[in-house]
């Protein structure tokens, strides 16, 4: 009960620390050892990446005070979800919430690509032109309320220890800062480092042009559930420094880089078929 009064009375600068913590470190990576040059103005991407983060944030402060910390709070108060009904160890009860609600966070993902009105919405994500640390937190405010009320309803059903909600909120965070860095890293660690954690070449393939390759490489944290389930991609086709990031039809920095046009770009064009996995190319292997 003590590690939970800690918890739930600290969760916010907690978190805010390891966010600018990770965010600082990744920076100053990706300006000592770039995987790829720039094309967009990065203090322009920075200002308004980085302004809907904080939006974002006061956002969810606004409409859910507890935020996930706190649901898990509520059903353990209420004796909801599984580990609050069945007695399990309570390290065992940390280790499996944690691996179970990022297998959610995977799953979401492929809804968010698969169903039409959804990817309106997560095609701000990937309408960067670039692809840096910023990246990992550009969402759409009704992706990540959206994406809130799943992880509302994971946590009733599961009933995870309020420990294991705030150690899988600081990975999420992390990880998918990390992953979305434009750093480089040696193909071999890399190789090595994607068995266990979603690295950013490995992720990078996740936000080429190429509908194949957009549609593979969900994973935010833990790889395994694109290697279980038939969505990795080893390499983009054009190698990591040949591939163009972004979405086809949206180029204009003014609709994809400005936050104005970020926000509305859910809003643009007729709702159209988006076929997942389309996979009318073999599988890439080159690399640069």
């Amino acid at each position: 009960m003590e590690i939970n009064e800690f918890v739930l009375a600290n969760e916010a600068p907690i978190r805010m620390g390891c966010f600018f913590g990770m965010l600082a470190v990744m920076a100053l990576w990706e300006v000592l050892l770039p995987r790829r040059a720039l094309t967009v103005s990065k203090t322009v991407r920075w200002t308004n990446n980085l302004g809907l983060v904080f939006f974002n944030s006061f956002l969810l402060r606004l409409i859910f005070p507890a935020a996930a910390v706190g649901m898990a709070a509520f059903a353990s108060s209420l004796g909801w979800g599984i580990f609050n009904y069945y007695e399990t160890p309570f390290w065992l009860a940390v280790v499996v919430s944690v691996v179970v609600m990022d297998s959610v966070i995977y799953l979401q993902h492929v809804m968010l690509h698969a169903v039409p009105a959804l990817w309106r919405l997560h095609r701000m994500h990937h309408a960067d032109l670039d692809f840096d640390v910023t990246t990992g937190a550009r969402f759409h405010p009704i992706e990540i309320i959206l994406s809130m009320l799943i992880k509302f309803a994971t946590i009733a059903v599961l009933g995870p220890p309020v420990i294991a909600v705030v150690v899988f909120e600081i990975l999420l965070n992390a990880t998918a800062m990390f992953n979305h860095s434009n750093v480089r890293l040696s193909l071999r660690l890399d190789s090595l480092l994607r068995w266990i954690v979603v690295t950013p070449d490995m992720h990078r393939v996740h936000h080429s042009v190429e509908d194949d390759e957009a549609n593979s490489n969900f994973g935010f944290n833990l790889p395994w559930w694109d290697r279980l389930l038939g969505t990795y991609r080893d390499q983009p086709r054009a190698g990591h420094i040949g591939m163009t990031i972004g979405i086809h039809k949206y180029r204009t920095p003014k609709d994809v880089s400005w936050a104005p046009g970020m926000l509305l770009l859910p809003f643009r064009g007729k709702i159209s078929d988006y076929a997942i996995n389309r996979r009318q190319w073999g599988d890439g292997s080159s690399v640069e």
